[in-house]
């Protein structure tokens, strides 16, 4: 999949079969209306083509007015969106910026400079609730007006159900944020994913325990710590997971999503959405520093409980014990439970 910034490119397709969203998530009914976008650029000959944004534009109404509680959490980041995308057969994306001259922009203006000129849609999908231009002027039949006059095709997609529930990023952002981790993925169509490149912290994980640790922990219990630019994740806590770009197989581990606090002068993660996961078994020939600088995918698979707050480094070293001790019973129910049904 080519990826653009802005359509201004001599390499974005001339010609595209388009749909316009944010796609958080990209769940199955962002899927479903991917998979339809890809049969219609086929039988019309051109590229199939996604336009997103980002920020997201809630993100930036919520910046502009000042009130932080409008900006809705965010499910993925833009590399695992792009990566979805690509999954599902995408041959462009155009990452469009939304600024002050977007939101500010007509609905008439979008469809004539963006669209049509920019890039040159013969086809156009949109969900049935899609609005667009300055103060969401624009719908589905002002699109369907337009289309004739400017020589493109404009359907509506539906809303996509599962067990009678409307798939929506919306549902994602509750079931994440209750920690039905398996509504989620229902939702998806795949487990909850967060990748990342694994950076330096305080290196804290390292000492704590080592003295009463054993198996396992014998060396502490050294992170993976992933950060992220968006302040506000849709999910919270402490997972069991699995996680992938270490080793030749996903490796189980335990994990904990949230924002660092600030206090500490030295954590170069503070203030930061962090992810810090830890490996039950860490693969030998990685040492103390070959994680630094990898591309990591974290699958969480089961929310063992909220953040909890300690009052000292003996309770959380046997916190986070207590935490490794549930995702391995975790694990080994799941592993019994696949062999019963495999059965």
């Amino acid at each position: 999949m080519k990826i653009f910034r802005g359509f201004h490119h001599p390499d974005v397709a001339p010609a595209c079969a388009l749909t316009i969203g944010n796609f958080d998530g990209v769940h199955r009914g962002h899927q479903a209306m991917l998979a339809l976008l890809n049969s219609e650029a086929q039988h019309r000959g051109v590229a199939s083509c996604v336009l997103t944004f980002e920020p997201h534009p809630r993100d930036y109404f919520a910046a502009l007015h000042r009130r932080p509680e409008l900006a809705p959490a965010r499910i993925g980041t833009l590399r695992d969106k792009l990566s979805e995308l690509a999954c599902c057969g995408v041959q462009q994306t155009i990452v469009l910026p939304f600024n002050e001259r977007l939101a500010s922009q007509s609905a008439p203006s979008f469809i004539e400079d963006v669209v049509v000129r920019g890039l040159g849609a013969r086809y156009l999908l949109v969900g049935d609730d899609f609005r667009f231009g300055s103060q969401r002027a624009g719908d589905y039949a002002m699109l369907d007006a337009a289309g004739p006059v400017h020589g493109f095709e404009v359907a509506r997609m539906n809303s996509y159900e599962v067990h009678s529930l409307r798939v929506s990023s919306t549902a994602v952002r509750e079931a994440l944020a209750e920690g039905r981790m398996q509504d989620a993925a229902r939702l998806l169509g795949r487990p909850y994913t967060i990748s990342g490149h694994v950076v330096h912290g305080r290196k804290l994980g390292r000492q704590l325990g080592r003295s009463a640790a054993s198996g396992p922990e014998q060396d502490g219990f050294r992170t993976l710590n992933l950060r992220f630019a968006h302040w506000k994740p849709a999910a919270s806590g402490i997972f069991a997971v699995l996680v992938h770009g270490l080793h030749d197989e996903p490796l189980p581990g335990v994990a904990n999503l949230g924002v660092r606090p600030s206090l500490d002068p030295r954590d170069v993660n503070g203030g930061r959405v962090l992810l810090e996961a830890h490996c039950l078994t860490w693969p030998a020939h990685l040492g103390a520093e070959g994680a630094y600088g990898k591309i990591v995918r974290v699958e969480l698979l089961h929310k063992l409980h909220d953040e909890l707050k300690y009052d000292s480094l003996d309770a959380l070293t046997a916190g986070i014990a207590k935490d490794c001790d549930d995702a391995r019973t975790f694990f080994a129910s799941s592993h019994a439970e696949t062999r019963r049904q495999t059965t």
